[in-house]
């Protein structure tokens, strides 16, 4: 399945959470607790077993990993072979809990500075203020052994999130979807 499949009307599931990057960078300044410690280790060490299952799934079009350049800029890839835009819902993505609390209290990488640098101005919903600045710093906070995104028909999306869970994964979810329009990725 290449990122440059995904169809107009296909559904966005996420497999695994976001922040393990917020994680990582809390730990480096000694404020990740044993609990998120544990949370990073687990996600980090999970692998991607579903993909061999959904590259033979008919309405699976596109299946990419969400690694350095964070989900937006991985979803971004997707829009742009495609020539598609895509809608994410915030509120659907899975997030790891303490990364939350550490990325509002102001703690992120340096990467996700970066990637906001380098394709934020592709992508729409994201505000100048305290509550925009964290939800941008998730959907571009880079990923370790991140999770898979997968763009598929919307009659597939329950036998994809089965698939995941069979495997694991109960965090994953249906974010958003794609739709015709300029290739951009739009939070909502």
């Amino acid at each position: 399945k290449r990122n440059s499949s995904a169809q107009a009307g296909d559904t966005l599931v996420l497999a695994k959470p976001l922040g393990i990057g917020i994680l990582s960078a809390a730990l480096k300044k000694g404020l990740l607790t044993e609990a998120g410690y544990g949370e990073m280790l687990r996600w980090t060490t999970k692998l991607n077993v579903t993909g061999a299952r959904l590259a033979e799934m008919e309405g699976v079009h596109a299946v990419t990993d969400v690694t350095g350049f964070g989900l937006a800029g991985h979803l971004l890839e997707i829009c742009r072979g495609s020539k598609l835009s895509a809608s994410v819902e915030f509120g659907r993505l899975p997030l790891i809990e303490e990364a939350v609390r550490h990325v509002k209290a102001g703690i992120s990488t340096g990467a996700s500075v970066r990637n906001w640098n380098g394709y934020g101005t592709d992508v729409k919903g994201m505000e100048d203020d305290a509550a925009g600045e964290w939800r941008r710093k998730m959907v571009t906070d880079p990923q370790t052994s991140g999770g898979l995104l997968v763009a598929c028909a919307a009659d597939a999306a329950e036998e994809v999130l089965a698939a995941f869970r069979a495997d694991g994964f109960a965090e994953a979810a249906i974010v958003g979807n794609m739709e015709a329009g300029v290739p951009r990725v739009k939070i909502l």
